[in-house]
């Protein structure tokens, strides 16, 4: 794991190395500082449990920028 210092405030991009479809959890992850497999395993449960998992995924994927890498 690369420590790299940021100045200024943290912020929330898309994953280009961590990613299945478009980084958003990979994202999440990095930016929550947990494993990218809990933030998949709660998009699933609200897909199949709420139904809102796949439109805010699809609002993430279209708001959220890619890092630059």
């Amino acid at each position: 794991m690369q420590i790299i210092e940021q100045n200024g405030p943290k912020r929330l991009k898309r994953s280009v190395t961590d990613k299945m479809i478009a980084g958003i959890c990979g994202g999440l992850a990095d930016y929550f500082a947990i494993d990218s497999t809990l933030i998949r395993l709660a998009f699933v449960f609200a897909v199949l449990f709420a139904g809102t998992g796949i439109l805010a995924y699809l609002i993430m994927w279209i708001i959220v920028p890619k890092e630059n890498y």
